[in-house]
């Protein structure tokens, strides 16, 4: 699946403010891997951790803390998350 994986390093506070980022929801996990599946599109923005994405059959994609990231609808994938995550995040 081409570009089921977007990351735009540290965007600019101004891209964030037009995206409406701090008003999204904060979702957390601790050091941990599973699979996970999108149902819709997801854009988030890590504000701390450290994860390593892996599309079915695709390659590894890893992002950290700063960098916003946008999922692909139908992405199936494994996460691994090597360092604690906190992420504001919206679907659709």
């Amino acid at each position: 699946m081409a570009a089921s994986i977007r990351v735009t390093p540290h965007p600019s506070a101004e891209q964030l403010a037009q995206l409406g980022v701090n008003a999204w929801p904060i979702w957390s996990c601790g050091v941990s891997s599973f699979p996970w599946t999108y149902d819709e599109p997801e854009t988030c923005l890590l504000l701390e951790g450290e994860v390593t994405v892996t599309p079915d059959g695709g390659t590894p994609v890893t992002f950290g803390a700063g960098d916003l990231v946008e999922f692909a609808a139908g992405l199936s994938c494994q996460w691994e998350v090597h360092a604690a995550v906190r992420k504001h995040y919206r679907f659709g």
